[in-house]
């Protein structure tokens, strides 16, 4: 087995979304495109960088791109002869300094994620029975309970615009939301969050996501303002790597916290749930997968968490994309995003998948399946 060729290509994603911190009307992603030969057939992978990050094309082509292109093909195979994803991540790394990790760890983690897409399809798998294979000692599974993150704040919406989008989420079979905190007035927030919650009937089917943006001055408010509710989570209510804020915020708080999306090694994570206060069987480490070095650094990640008593039913993926449900699935993880209708042809999972209750039962198409998003997959096939 052996690779042929990786392309990249940026793309805009033409959003007025917002969350508390940025707006989406600016925002890239890059696609990639990994071509393989194992021998009999070739295979093309795909993949893409976070709709939350910009395109990182230029390191793709100037560093990760060349190293793994110019490797003896040896170098890149396990003793089966297949390419071995570790290996490859190794070899992107070369010259690489220790730290500055997002700056490497979300080109190296796309690329890597495509060649698992890949890999698989080479091997006739849907990509979450290939990597339960690849790591047997997890619960895999081909059926997830997926939550919508949504409710972003946008040009010209009101809370009755909000209730419209849950109620619309709940009637096409989702029973968990996530909705912004944040980017609105204290008490405006506040009326969003009832709002929400008489949408749905119970706190515990809403989901707050601050997305790091509460100001030192307002994290205790919201804390206090809103511990009292039954909510299902609250998302990274101040900067990814604040710990001490984090322990702060949960001291007050008490209900689940979650966060984590935004950190990219396993030092990072360790230290989250050390330093940040989180609680065992409370809390919730959210991982990035394909923007944090991979799956096969993820699977490193997970034994590190484990010396720590971290179990993978307090792990999710940050991503609604069918990367994250696949890898959630093989993994055996706690559940997973979605983002239907959110981010154009990035938004959502296959086509034909239905939800019941709130699950979603993966198909046998080999590897992540974008074939079966027929928009995205148009994309995807012409990247030159």
């Amino acid at each position: 087995m052996r690779i042929i060729d990786i392309k990249e290509q940026s793309i805009k994603l033409n959003l007025s979304l917002s969350n508390s911190m940025f707006s989406f009307k600016e925002m890239t992603t890059s696609i990639v495109k990994v071509d393989i030969d194992d021998g009999k057939d070739t295979h093309t992978g795909y993949a893409f960088n976070s709709t939350g990050r910009y395109a990182c094309g230029a390191q793709m082509r100037n560093r990760f791109i060349p190293r793994l292109l110019s490797a003896a093909d040896d170098k890149l195979l396990d003793n089966n002869g297949d390419i071995d994803t570790k290996k490859a991540l190794n070899i992107m790394m070369i010259g690489e300094k220790p730290g500055g990790d997002m700056e490497r760890s979300v080109p190296i983690g796309t690329i890597e994620t495509a060649l698992w897409d890949a890999i698989s399809k080479s091997k006739k798998l849907p990509l979450y029975e290939y990597i339960s294979q690849k790591f047997p000692n997890y619960n895999s599974t081909n059926r997830m309970f997926c939550y919508v993150g949504g409710g972003y704040y946008d040009d010209g919406k009101t809370i009755n615009d909000l209730k419209d989008e849950i109620r619309n989420n709940f009637d096409n079979g989702y029973r968990l939301m996530k909705i912004k905190i944040g980017g609105a007035p204290i008490k405006e927030d506040i009326k969003r969050v009832e709002a929400a919650i008489e949408t749905v009937g119970s706190p515990d089917k809403i989901a707050l996501d601050a997305n790091g943006g509460l100001k030192e001055e307002h994290l205790i408010v919201y804390a206090k303002e809103l511990k009292n509710f039954g909510l299902s989570w609250f998302e990274e209510p101040t900067h990814p790597s604040n710990f001490s804020q984090y322990n702060e915020f949960i001291s007050n708080y008490e209900g689940s916290v979650a966060g984590g999306e935004n950190l990219y090694s396993i030092h990072d994570f360790i230290n989250l749930i050390k330093y940040g206060g989180f609680r065992k069987n409370i809390d919730l480490l959210q991982i990035d997968i394909p923007q944090s070095y991979g799956i096969s650094y993820f699977n490193d990640a997970l034994i590190a968490l484990e010396k720590h008593e971290w179990g993978v039913n307090k792990i999710m993926p940050h991503g609604g994309n069918q990367m994250s449900l696949h890898i959630a699935c093989g993994f055996g993880l706690s559940m997973c995003e979605a983002y239907p209708n959110v981010f154009g042809v990035f938004s959502g999972y296959d086509d034909s998948y239905k939800l019941d209750e709130g699950y979603i039962n993966l198909s046998n198409r080999p590897g992540i399946g974008f074939e079966g998003q027929n928009d995205l997959y148009s994309l995807l096939k012409d990247i030159k």
